[in-house]
């Protein structure tokens, strides 16, 4: 299809039309670009590609994929890389804190290549946790016509005939320090855990946030959960480079797509699906890059009326592998959207509402992923929003999986993750205990660490729901047991939870979403007015920037105003 575009109305005009910008011209030149391709619209093609985890390793080559697709829409591609922090290797130790800060690095960084180079379309590729929603964040920021690409998961591994997951691996941990692995068993299943490329295969983070992409319509429908080796993949992204070409074509731009009632859409497809409590962190920071109010608590209240119905890891017993095989994300949204519990009306990347995709789906009744909504896992969703004296700005829990919704017991309280792991292994939790990790915060840590090494070591002793853990850092996608993150404010603002003291009672009703420290008022005031504020150790370096601008957890932990305080947009420059 010949699609003619007027270069006078588009970003590029900056850096390749009239006179004044022969100079410019001639670096394209330099890089063998015909006159021709010059006069095309320029497609920026941003890739988290890179070799520090299997979760990246497909996607420089998918981002060159997109280009023949980028080139039979009449558009000139131009790939560029980001960075990744990836999780599972930054899990456990300082470099954790690193996390979260790479999302905010990844949009900025993309912004800054798109606007320094003038491009008028981009296509996104990420893999691993926080490179998904920077992608979005800055498709939203940017505002240029975008279509957001998951590199895939990886599949299964197998031990002993059994899936297993690295999830597997990070509570064998736990189990070998118990006496109940011994450690060539540990080293066997490390070997085969994670058998190639992709990210991380249970409804964790990323798979979460790849599930978000389609339901909020920045992907192309039925286009993430196909695993990363699968050859399809190179026509997921082909499609994708023509699809953007269109976009331009019609001008329909992120946020015109990603409106409130998409980013509810996307809050109950994370509940249904029983997937990461980073989604309430991604969310309201997403919905910031597009002027919308949203947060902790507008996720919480989607949540509370989804019901659970796809039976995914860790709660669960499938992987993504097998989501695909059942039909996929618009598998899951036919049945939610014949419930009554999507907006069929939202606009997506294909140029129709996303009702009218999911027009396209025949439901498979044979498939064992993903129940009917009239049958579900349970009747509400797998995340839930709590809020009380212990977190009055809100926290969070993963229920999903879990036996019990109620707990209380007296407070074990550690100022970081390290000291809690050292007594998870030397054995001095005890059943019954509230776990408190507190400075942890985006803020306090800096940067909102992720506590799964605790939190799998805990399951590996088999105390994984007979111990309640609470946080102002984060937990990973994969983590599973009564865990609570996200409580505000932080210790390190003063909030509630920097005033508990060893065995305080805490009690938390994730059935009502309540979470609330038992402890007279008077005894509050008077430890609050002993409090000191505390000094962590970057006090330099893109981890001390990130302390001094980042916001609270409930609106995202976002580092700028959002558009609600923008004075132009990129892409009308």
């Amino acid at each position: 299809m010949t699609r003619i575009f007027d270069k006078s109305r588009l970003p590029s005009r900056h850096v390749s039309v009239g006179p004044e910008r022969a100079p410019h011209r001639s670096y394209y030149y330099a890089m063998g670009i015909s006159e021709e391709d010059i006069a095309r619209p320029f497609v920026g093609l941003a890739s988290a590609g890179n070799n520090s985890a299997p979760c990246n390793t497909t996607l420089d080559a998918q981002a060159d994929a997109a280009q023949a697709g980028v080139i039979a829409g009449g558009g000139m591609p131009r790939r560029f890389n980001t960075i990744t922090v990836t999780d599972g290797i930054a899990m456990g130790h300082q470099g954790m804190k690193s996390s979260l800060v790479s999302r905010e690095v990844i949009a900025d960084s993309v912004e800054l290549s798109v606007r320094g180079h003038c491009y008028d379309a981009l296509v996104a590729f990420a893999g691993c946790d926080k490179s998904l929603p920077g992608m979005m964040m800055a498709m939203l920021r940017l505002n240029v016509p975008s279509i957001f690409v998951y590199g895939g998961s990886i599949l299964p591994g197998s031990y002993h005939g059994k899936d297993v997951t690295v999830v597997d691996v990070f509570e064998a941990v736990g189990q070998y320090a118990a006496g109940g692995c011994p450690l060539q068993e540990l080293i066997e299943l490390e070997k085969v855990a994670c058998p190639g490329h992709g990210a991380c295969g249970g409804q964790f983070t990323a798979n979460t946030m790849a599930c978000v992409g389609e339901a909020i319509g920045l992907s192309l429908p039925n286009s993430n959960m196909m695993p990363a080796p699968y050859r399809g993949r190179d026509e997921i992204a082909r499609a994708a480079g023509d699809q953007v070409m269109a976009l331009l074509e019609a001008n329909i731009r992120p946020r015109d797509i990603c409106t409130r009632e998409a980013f509810i859409n996307a809050a109950r497809v994370v509940a249904a699906t029983g997937g990461s409590t980073n989604g309430a962190l991604h969310l309201p920071a997403m919905a910031n890059e597009a002027g919308i109010e949203f947060d902790l608590f507008d996720v919480a209240e989607a949540f509370k009326s989804t019901p659970y119905i796809a039976d995914l890891k860790p709660g669960g017993k499938y992987v993504a592998k097998d989501m695909y095989e059942a039909g996929g994300v618009y598998m899951l949204m036919k049945t939610m959207l014949a419930g009554g519990f999507l907006d069929g009306n939202c606009l997506t990347v294909t140029g129709k509402t996303l009702g009218e995709n999911i027009d396209q789906v025949t439901w498979n009744p044979d498939q064992k992923v993903i129940y009917d909504v009239k049958t579900p896992i349970m009747a509400t969703g797998g995340v839930v929003g709590l809020r009380g004296s212990l977190a009055p700005d809100g926290a969070i829990v993963k229920v999903a999986g879990m036996h019990r919704l109620q707990f209380s017991g007296p407070a074990r309280v550690f100022d970081c993750e390290e000291d809690c792991f050292a007594a998870v292994e030397a054995r001095s939790i005890n059943e019954g205990e509230v776990i408190v990790i507190r400075y942890e915060g985006p803020k306090g840590g800096p940067g909102m660490r992720e506590m799964l090494s605790t939190t799998a070591a805990l399951y590996g002793l088999g105390l994984g729901e007979k111990v309640a853990l609470i946080t102002d850092g984060r937990f990973s996608g994969a983590t599973r047991g009564f865990c609570i993150g996200h409580v505000g404010p932080e210790a390190a603002e003063g909030g509630p939870i920097a005033l508990v003291e060893n065995g305080d009672i805490i009690t938390i009703d994730a059935a009502a979403g309540t979470i609330d420290l038992d402890v007279a008022d008077d005894v509050l005031a008077e430890r609050r007015a002993r409090w000191q504020p505390r000094i962590n150790d970057y006090q330099s370096g893109a981890l001390w920037r990130y302390a001094a601008t980042v916001g609270p957890a409930y609106k995202g932990a976002v580092t700028h105003p959002g558009a609600s305080a923008e004075r132009h947009v990129y892409a009308d420059i």
